[in-house]
């Protein structure tokens, strides 16, 4: 008897797996038809920050085919970063700094774009048509549309959620005239938790399934360029780069493989933990070094000894004043006043 042909869908998914992404998954362009108002509301809220580049693009990001007026079908695609160790670890130790799992390894923007690359060339090879790739960089609303692909859902803390995987997914977008079958959007599965909001150190949530951005850690040390607020500073604790307190405690993340994750991703040992007053000492040169090939190395240095500074500041640790001392007098101002910032806390103290 002959075996039945597969269809072109369970072929690119199969292609998918091959190239590295844990989860595949189609959607028709018109499959988050809310997400350009929510934007929209969020936006008139406030809660992007000095994220200006939010507004400016908002139509485009409003829909697909405000970005492409061609677009038929979203293939939206998951890269597992799943960590192989306690992402809250390092919560009690104060002169290490704490940065977000998916920062350890190499830039995840090259990784996810290569594997979408291969991938629509391999559709274009089956079937000829335009297409385009997005990884985080351009306006496109990736997690309501991997919602409604059925790849996951929005949790409380507004990131996908994905049965198998977690929350630790990279998500990457194939725009394509074609029309394929979609594929049934996912459901939500939250319930009655409240884990990723009662998680917080800066109150970042003014209500389930969104988040104000002026309060979040992450923005506050990754997106943000001047001085942090002063009463937003103690949360902070140790993190230096990002934080994934909201994502670490959601449940579904019992269910994460790390041996899904990519390899790339792997965690370099000098991230894992390092050492606050290495992080103060350095320069220009010294910080192009150690983040090389990061994503963290897109703050610069200012804003990362600027977090090493407020860290400092929230440790306690008295050894490290020679080191913030050196810094009162920094030719940037940011970091010069979270230096005298943290000497008068841990002199106070």
């Amino acid at each position: 008897m002959a075996m039945p042909t597969e269809t072109l869908e369970q072929r690119l998914k199969a292609q998918a797996s091959a190239l590295g992404f844990a989860a595949c998954r189609i959607a028709r362009a018109d499959a988050a038809p809310l997400a350009g108002e929510r934007l929209r509301a969020w936006l008139q809220a406030g809660h992007h920050g000095d994220m200006l580049w939010m507004e400016e693009r908002a139509e485009q990001r409003a829909s697909p085919k405000g970005l492409w007026p061609d677009v038929r079908s979203v293939i939206m695609l998951g890269m597992s970063y799943a960590p192989g160790r306690d992402p809250l670890a390092l919560a009690d130790v104060p002169d290490r700094g704490r940065i977000s799992v998916y920062a350890q390894g190499k830039d995840y923007h090259d990784t996810v774009k290569k594997g979408l690359k291969g991938l629509a060339r391999w559709l274009v090879e089956q079937q000829p048509g335009s297409l385009k790739v997005f990884v985080d960089t351009a306006p496109v609303m990736e997690k309501p549309l991997a919602q409604g692909a059925g790849l996951g859902w929005q949790g409380k803390h507004s990131n996908l959620v994905n049965r198998d995987h977690g929350s630790w997914l990279f998500l990457g977008a194939i725009y394509t005239e074609l029309a394929l079958t979609p594929d049934a959007p996912e459901q939500d599965h939250c319930g009655s938790c409240t884990a990723c909001q009662t998680a917080c150190p800066t109150n970042a949530f003014p209500a389930p399934y969104m988040v104000d951005a002026r309060r979040c850690i992450s923005y506050l040390t990754i997106e943000h360029k001047g001085p942090i607020p002063h009463d937003l500073r103690p949360g902070i604790g140790n993190r230096i780069y990002g934080c994934d307190d909201c994502l670490a405690v959601c449940p579904w993340n019992k269910f994460a493989q790390t041996a899904a994750a990519n390899r790339a991703f792997i965690g370099r040992a000098e991230l894992a933990a390092p050492a606050l007053a290495d992080l103060l000492d350095l320069d220009d040169a010294g910080f192009r070094e150690i983040f090389s090939g990061s994503p963290i190395k897109r703050i610069g240095r200012d804003r990362m000894v600027r977090n090493a500074a407020i860290a400092a500041g929230n440790s306690g640790d008295p050894a490290l004043l020679p080191h913030l001392r050196a810094l009162a007098d920094d030719p940037a101002p940011v970091v010069a006043e979270a230096a005298q910032w943290a000497i008068e806390r841990l002199t106070d103290r």
